[in-house]
């Protein structure tokens, strides 16, 4: 029988060259859409905690370097002008240093970590909320230091907690 089918012209393999029904591509078409709405929503919460961890790590780097610079000038290793807190005028100092007393200048950032949450437009030291040492912690208000740092995003955070209040 395959002898007389290969005599005919037949393929001895049925359905070969045949392609896919209409049918079949809308099911694949919709298993496909299925699963990219349960990733979509995925992807945002990813892209919501890299941008969290970004805004954790940030904060750690600046509250050290103003702790830091704190330090110093309560060692004796920077000036404090008279009458100041011993915390830095601003954000850029802790990056441009301070000239040491006896000594060379003191750098205590590489560079500014910008606020992940502000627009992509603004400076580094422009996307931060700041708080100076007269302020009180439930109304904090920029003033003549730096005493410490909050993201300037509204927002919350997947934790639920506002992230200026991080």
């Amino acid at each position: 029988m395959i002898a007389m089918q290969r005599r005919n012209g037949d393929s001895c393999h049925k359905g070969v060259g045949r392609g896919y029904t209409l049918v079949e591509l809308m099911v694949v078409l919709a298993i496909l859409s299925v699963l990219a709405l349960g990733v979509a929503p995925m992807a945002e919460v990813t892209v919501q905690r890299r941008r969290e961890d970004a805004l954790r790590d940030a904060l750690w780097q600046i509250r050290a370097a103003i702790d830091a610079y704190k330090r110093a000038v309560d060692m004796g290793a920077i000036p404090r002008p008279p009458g100041a807190s011993g915390y830095p005028p601003n954000l850029l100092a802790l990056v441009d240093g301070v000239p040491g007393i006896g000594g060379p200048r003191q750098y205590f950032l590489r560079r500014l970590p910008r606020d992940p949450f502000a627009p992509a437009e603004v400076a580094a030291e422009a996307s931060w909320r700041l708080r100076s040492y007269e302020s009180p912690a439930d109304a904090p208000r920029p003033g003549a230091d730096v005493y410490d740092v909050q993201s300037s995003s509204d927002g919350r955070g997947l934790n639920g907690e506002l992230l200026k209040k991080w």
